[in-house]
């Protein structure tokens, strides 16, 4: 079991260190090569956990977090919104604040109800998003984000991009955060991405 869990974690960490080069060869070949030039990310709308409509406006003007992810997670999920909610605890202390957004990518269990639990037990603050398959795909696809069913049966797992943008008060990327990264880097940039 110890060896499958060191072999997860060193498959989590090449998928996050993937994405990372993806995400810094994507702003270099899409002209400028500067994360500070535009904006990041394609704009959307999907549903919160409240049931509600959700707009990538209304994020405009703030800084956050953005994840993807799913509630049967095992381990990346939980642990990197826990870590994102304790960060954003202590950085609120200080007088500054962010959003956390996270995105299903498996919508067909994630529903509003569902998120609406799984986040409030990690922390109110979260912004839990689903809706259906297509607009699921669209905003991962616009945010270079990867994901993909493993398994059958009802007990499945979903391949995912473990990283966190982070997308500052312009609407730029600000930085990412890697799955396993060290939590004093991780609570720099996000003091950063805050104003603090």
């Amino acid at each position: 079991m110890q060896t499958r869990t060191i072999i997860q974690t060193g498959l989590w960490a090449l998928v996050a260190l993937l994405a990372g080069a993806l995400v810094v060869t994507y702003l270099n070949l899409s002209g400028g090569g500067s994360a500070a030039e535009k904006p990041y990310g394609t704009p959307f709308t999907l549903v919160d956990q409240n049931g509600d409509e959700f707009s990538s406006k209304k994020l405009a003007g703030e800084p956050f977090a953005l994840f993807f992810g799913y509630t049967h997670c095992p381990d990346v999920c939980p642990t990197t919104l826990y870590e994102l909610a304790s960060h954003l605890n202590e950085i609120e202390k200080a007088g500054h604040d962010f959003k956390i957004v996270f995105v299903t990518v498996d919508p067909a269990r994630d529903t509003p109800a569902v998120l609406k639990d799984y986040v409030e037990a990690v922390s109110p603050k979260i912004v839990a998003l689903t809706g259906d398959e297509a607009d699921i795909a669209k905003t991962a696809k616009g945010w270079g984000a990867f994901y993909r069913k493993a398994g059958e049966g009802d007990d499945y797992l979903m391949d995912h991009t473990a990283t966190t943008f982070l997308i500052d008060k312009n609407g730029r990327l600000a930085g990412t955060i890697a799955y396993g990264e060290d939590p004093k880097t991780v609570g720099a940039k996000l003091e950063r991405l805050a104003g603090a």
